[in-house]
């Protein structure tokens, strides 16, 4: 009988190319769907939808007769007044399934952390696993849930739980149906809505190696050890640079200078928020734009055999998934942009 593994946050990103690698690779998959998630991205799998929350009393129940468990759902925002959904979500959500994973009898768990939890060091180092910013020093409280969270694993593996965590850096790549705020950027690009951009750097992997580093970490990882799923550390220049190389649209004119953005921020989210007026830029992203996060994914490589496909392709291969499900139609019609050059 083929191994049966439970999955959360299926229906995002990462999930969603996840489940698709498990059923390749021959698994059953179950997955944890809240009922008002969009099941765009896992319709016409063979998949075992369970309707649910992470704060649901009878998480076991619908964990038993799984072996494995990858748990990787998260709520994700920028925006302060998300706050106590992050840590909900993010810091008891993980609690919660953990805790209902050894009730069930869960042999092995894969959790998604972040690199967002490591933080970034100072002077624009780049960090490997080693490395831990104080949770005081770590920029809004995405961050800080996903450190606390990482915790929570690591208390659990104390307790006699096989855990592995892997922190992902920012991938790239097919099914960015919400999309991602790096899957915005390769819109906005697309879209010519991006003029000017910050001086920031990131480094980005493809979701598909992101994914395989999860199957890899299942089979090798050691318990209790932290792995980044990383690959590339790339200022925003050059990423914008590469998409226009592969697109033949122009890249931006140049940069933004921070105040602009920090300015804008402030006002939305402190001035006008609280009057009901929606904020259009998180302050808490433009802080962490103003650092270079960069990664060092060496020990993936060496421990798990963590491929290192070519940014170009992720690129490549998310310009081509916008361009086929329409995403820059409410703005340039998908014909009128060049053709991707191979």
């Amino acid at each position: 009988m083929a191994t049966k593994v439970f999955v959360t946050g299926g229906t995002g990103f990462v999930g969603a190319n996840l489940v698709r690698l498990l059923l390749e690779r021959g698994y059953a998959v179950r997955a944890l769907v809240r009922p008002q998630s969009d099941l765009a991205n896992l319709r016409g799998l063979e998949v075992e939808i369970v309707q649910g929350d992470l704060t649901d009393a009878n998480l076991s129940e619908q964990l038993r007769g799984c072996q494995v468990l990858f748990h990787v759902a998260a709520h994700y925002s920028l925006w302060r007044s998300q706050r106590q959904a992050l840590y909900d979500s993010n810091v008891l959500g993980t609690r919660r399934i953990l805790a209902a994973a050894r009730q069930a009898g869960i042999e092995r768990t894969v959790y998604t952390s972040s690199v967002a939890a490591i933080g970034v060091p100072p002077g624009g180092e780049i960090a490997d696993e080693t490395y831990q910013s104080p949770v005081e020093k770590l920029i809004g409280d995405y961050k800080k849930s996903k450190y606390l969270a990482e915790q929570e694993a690591h208390q659990a593996v104390a307790a006699g739980q096989d855990i592995v965590i892997v922190n992902p850096s920012t991938p790239i790549g097919p099914w960015d149906a919400k999309p991602t705020p790096t899957g915005e950027i390769i819109l906005r690009f697309l879209r010519r809505e991006m003029p000017f951009y910050l001086d920031t750097g990131l480094n980005l992997i493809h979701v598909r190696d992101v994914v395989e580093g999860h199957l890899l970490a299942l089979e090798r990882g050691r318990t209790g050890d932290r792995y980044i799923l990383g690959h590339q550390n790339l200022s925003l220049k050059d990423l914008l640079q590469q998409l226009a190389d592969l697109t033949g649209l122009p890249a931006p004119w140049g940069t933004l200078p921070v105040w602009i953005p920090l300015s804008v921020a402030w006002v939305d989210e402190c001035l006008l928020a609280p009057l009901g007026k929606p904020p259009s830029v998180p302050l808490d992203g433009v802080q962490m734009a103003q650092q270079r996060m960069y990664y060092n994914p060496a020990k993936a490589v060496r421990e798990l055999g963590l491929p290192q496909t070519p940014i170009r392709t992720a690129l490549q291969e998310a310009v081509d998934w916008f361009l086929q499900h329409g995403y820059v139609k409410s703005a340039v019609q998908s014909s009128s942009l060049p053709r991707p050059k191979g």
